[in-house]
């Protein structure tokens, strides 16, 4: 592939169907609609954990959680393990991140050369209360009662808000830059926003755009009988994202979130201009997609954490040179496959030491047919689960297991794309069951990812005072990393 500038965007927490590029018939997201319209939308792409730091740690270094050993989010990318800004900072290929990185520290070696107003887990352990799952803590006997952040929804103009107007500046004025200095070799830079993520507060006008009467209902509300997966039971029960909703709250949370992806389409389309008015758009090729998606009230859970299209599922859109327009590629990629598309879309081929990659570029799947045999993977080790969970996909069946004993379950998404029903236990599915069980085991031996996820995590917690010590102080429990007040104050 000729070797092209690449910029990547990265909006936090976007549920993939979402968008209107994806379908949607209320949620308004012009630019990011026009993107697609101009590259390739991959309808199968997921996040290879859905929770932020392990997801983001996976796509810097296009290996998987279970492989690195970043589990959750206490435990964040550091440089340990090498990304692919290393391999562009050897060949002297300019890169450079703008906004969220949600990796250990500013100060490690983490493959930029240049981080402009990069948000960090707090104080370099993050949400470590998290990493208490071995055993999980008991329930807190109030905490049906304490309101989540999905009844907290509603217009207003919240720091991470005013941090991505910020991103979508600094981008804006960075483009220009470039375009006054373009140097010898391509350039890439990575713009990441934090909206559609909670809180869920969105200027006035993007939230006006939604009547929360007119929201959607709940899919699969356990209040009108879905019954929880035993393990998603587990976690939602110590999660208190969704409490205190009424049905009309829930509305509203949905319409705040509509909002907020509106709003960032708002803020990525101040950069996909931008890159236009710098002349750059016929020479760099644009990657957009997410960390991991969103539950939005479905099956009674708010945040990520499981294995479902709402929160495993992510947007993917390719656009720029040499790319087809207003195409759709079904073959199914992940984050993993980040890496090697940086590699090729600046025209480097792989060395010996990222032979094993499992990704592949996703330039290249673009160009090929569609492969409905390629499988993607993902993985969950994090707060609140009892064990670990796994999701394989392929050929239009996805499969998600549970370490620890837990049913699996398997859906039929050609027939069946928004899971309403689990076959796993139908006697006719058995012989897929098998094949998709041995399919997983060809990515990870599920027993031994939960255990190595619960040593590491206990470890931690030795490290940093022990279990008891951190169930009483509890830090990191604020739900979300805040905007660190050295830039929350120039904001």
């Amino acid at each position: 592939m000729e070797a092209k500038n690449l910029l990547i965007i990265m909006s936090d927490e976007q549920n993939r169907d979402m968008l209107g590029a994806y379908g949607h018939g209320i949620v308004k997201t012009p630019n990011i609609d026009a993107l697609a319209a101009r590259g390739t939308r991959f309808t199968a792409a997921y996040t290879n954990c859905p929770i932020c730091v392990p997801s983001r740690a996976a796509f810097q270094t296009g290996r998987f959680p279970h492989e690195t050993r970043y589990w959750d989010n206490a435990i964040a990318y550091d440089g340990r393990v090498r990304g692919f800004g290393h391999r562009l900072q050897d060949e002297g290929i300019r890169v450079e991140s703008i906004g969220k990185l949600h990796y250990r520290a500013e100060t490690d070696p983490l493959g930029y050369d240049e981080k402009h107003i990069g948000m960090y887990i707090k104080d370099g352990i993050g949400s470590i209360t998290g990493s208490v799952r071995d055993p999980l803590p008991p329930l807190d006997p109030d905490a049906n009662t304490k309101p989540g952040f999905a009844s907290k929804a509603g217009p207003g103009l919240s720091t991470y808000n005013k941090y991505d107007a910020k991103v979508a500046d600094l981008t804006c004025d960075r483009l220009a830059r470039i375009a006054t200095d373009p140097g010898d070799k391509p350039f890439v830079l990575f713009a990441s926003f934090l909206a559609p993520h909670y809180p869920l507060t969105v200027p006035e006008e993007f939230f006006s755009m939604y009547d929360p009467a007119d929201m959607p209902d709940v899919k699969l509300d356990p209040a009108s009988g879905y019954v929880q997966h035993p393990w998603v039971k587990v976690l939602s029960d110590r999660q208190s994202h969704a409490n205190g909703l009424t049905p009309e709250m829930s509305k509203r949370a949905v319409a705040a979130y509509f909002g907020l992806c509106s709003y960032v389409d708002h803020q990525i389309g101040r950069v996909l201009n931008a890159l236009q008015a710098a002349g750059l758009a016929d020479t760099t090729r644009v990657i957009y997609t997410a960390d991991h998606g969103e539950n939005a009230g479905a099956r009674g859970l708010w945040g990520k954490s499981v294995m479902y299209e709402e929160s495993a599922a992510i947007p993917m859109i390719a656009a720029g040179p040499d790319i087809a327009r207003g195409a759709t590629c079904d073959t199914p990629v992940s984050l993993v496959d980040i890496y090697p598309s940086v590699l090729d879309g600046v025209g480097l081929a792989a060395k010996d030491d990222e032979a094993d990659l499992p990704g592949r570029s996703v330039f290249d799947i673009a160009s090929a047919p569609d492969d409905p045999e390629r499988a993607v993977f993902s993985e969950y080790h994090a707060a609140y689960s009892p064990s670990g969970g796994f999701m394989v996909r392929k050929n239009g069946y996805k499969y998600c297991a549970y370490a620890g004993g837990y049913a699996p379950e398997l859906f039929d998404l050609a027939a069946d794309p928004g899971e309403t029903t689990d076959i796993a236990a139908d006697p006719a599915h058995a012989s897929t069951v098998a094949e998709y069980d041995a399919l997983l085991r060809t990515f990870v031996d599920p027993e031994k990812a939960d255990r190595q996820a619960k040593d590491d995590q206990n470890a931690l917690l030795d490290r940093h005072g022990g279990r008891d010590k951190i169930l009483t102080d509890r830090p990191g429990t604020a739900g979300y990393t805040g905007v660190p007040e050295e830039i929350a104050s120039t904001l």
